[in-house]
């Protein structure tokens, strides 16, 4: 049987159990502490928004270029990365989905995983050990930064197949909507 999941928006509270959101703080969010003005009051800086984690090996800012995926999307595999967080970000102004499930044993079922819908101007960041489909680009091939640990002993990625398991990701928003009818008009 099918499963189809819709892909809820991506926002700093729902995805908090899974790591962080790597946008600007929002007003509400913004104190002497966390935000300021530098280069002669022509930039802002938006200080600590998360912070890379990493046991052993280096820190390291990589390339992923990936290719466009059509809705609805079938999921494949998920996978984990023990020894440090994982980020990433739109470098193509190209919206993308997030599926995550909690850091522990392999998601058992379609039930165990959530799925985001990322606007180009968001980026995430995993916790360690949360487990994660490989990046999901929406509408167009995209580039991402992805600042993550390199080298270092042991195995950082550890993957589990869910191709049997038959589930669609679909989005719901009506911007993901109109970007998907964009799409489907080139």
């Amino acid at each position: 049987m099918k499963t189809t999941i819709i892909a809820q928006p991506l926002t700093k509270a729902a995805f908090k159990p899974y790591g962080s959101v790597i946008e600007p703080y929002s007003d509400e969010e913004k104190t002497p502490e966390n935000s300021w003005d530098i280069n002669r009051g022509y930039a802002c800086r938006h200080d600590s928004i998360c912070k890379v984690q990493h046991d052993g090996g280096e820190v390291g800012l990589s390339i992923f270029r990936t290719k466009r995926r059509d809705c609805p999307i079938t999921l494949s595999v998920m996978e984990y990365h023990p020894f440090g967080t994982q980020a990433f970000f739109s470098m193509n102004s190209t919206d993308y989905l997030v599926v995550v499930a909690k850091p522990g044993d392999p998601p058992k079922s379609a039930d165990d995983l959530e799925v985001f819908y990322a606007y180009s101007h968001q980026g995430v960041q995993y916790d360690a050990n949360v487990w994660h489909h490989p990046l999901l680009a929406l509408n167009a091939d995209c580039d991402f930064l992805v600042i993550d640990r390199i080298n270092g002993e042991g195995n950082n990625c550890h993957e589990f197949e869910i191709d049997d398991w038959e589930v669609c990701i679909d989005v719901a928003t009506e911007q993901a909507k109109s970007n998907r009818a964009k799409a489907n008009t080139v």
